[in-house]
């Protein structure tokens, strides 16, 4: 505390001047830690993006204060993701193995993005109405396959079962293509270094608080 606040403490009112520091110190402490948050939060996004997992993921990074549209000394913020499986299966580097089969199914470049209603692909839930039914090919010493038969190629790109009595017959222009990879376990390498930011940026908490008291207090006297 500076000798000018000391005086005019002195001279002043004290409880007045001890309830302005308390008012003062609990905005300081809010805006440090929410301040500070933030820029976890948004250190957490980039992360994201730059191991290369998208903007989309990156988003799943949110960030919760309390206490709301108030101040506290004891103010808090939660930083969470709402894809925490995936965040720390890229942080933390894991192998995925099939729990009840197997193989895992992962879709080649030729599948469908989407299953029958719209959500994550699977042979589970393939649109075999559209493409026909999946097929098992077991490479030996290889990757096997599940594919489909009797696919021409669309106009726009990708393919689509064929309904021509005479392509199926003498199957001029059709293909089969692979629309899954089986493999027994994927390896996922660690892409994300959450652990180090939230270490920085805590690092520096004390600091963004000590450095909104003081801009405050020199607000205060002017």
């Amino acid at each position: 505390m500076s000798r000018a606040r000391i005086d005019a403490a002195l001279v002043g009112d004290l409880r007045h001047f001890m309830a302005d520091e308390l008012t003062l110190a609990k905005i300081a402490v809010t805006r440090g830690v929410h301040s500070q948050a933030t820029a976890i939060k948004y250190a957490l996004r980039a992360d994201v993006i730059a191991g290369g997992l998208g903007r989309r993921l990156s988003k799943s990074w949110q960030q919760e204060n309390y206490p709301k549209g108030d101040t506290s000394l004891n103010a808090a913020s939660y930083v969470f993701t709402k894809a925490e499986k995936l965040v720390a299966a890229f942080d933390e580097g894991v192998t995925i193995r099939s729990g009840n089969s197997k193989y895992l199914a992962i879709p080649t470049p030729s599948a469908p993005k989407k299953g029958l209603k719209g959500d994550r692909l699977s042979p589970a839930n393939f649109p075999e109405h559209r493409y026909g039914p999946l097929r098992f090919v077991y490479v030996r010493g290889g990757t096997s396959l599940l594919v489909v038969d009797n696919q021409r190629a669309a106009k726009k790109g990708g393919y689509a079962l064929s309904r021509n009595k005479k392509s199926l017959r003498t199957g001029n222009g059709l293909h089969t293509v692979p629309m899954f990879w089986l493999v027994p376990q994927v390896r996922l390498r660690r892409r994300l270094n959450s652990a180090k930011i939230e270490a920085a940026a805590l690092s520096g908490l004390a600091s963004e608080i000590d450095a909104a008291f003081n801009a405050l207090s020199r607000r205060r006297l002017r």
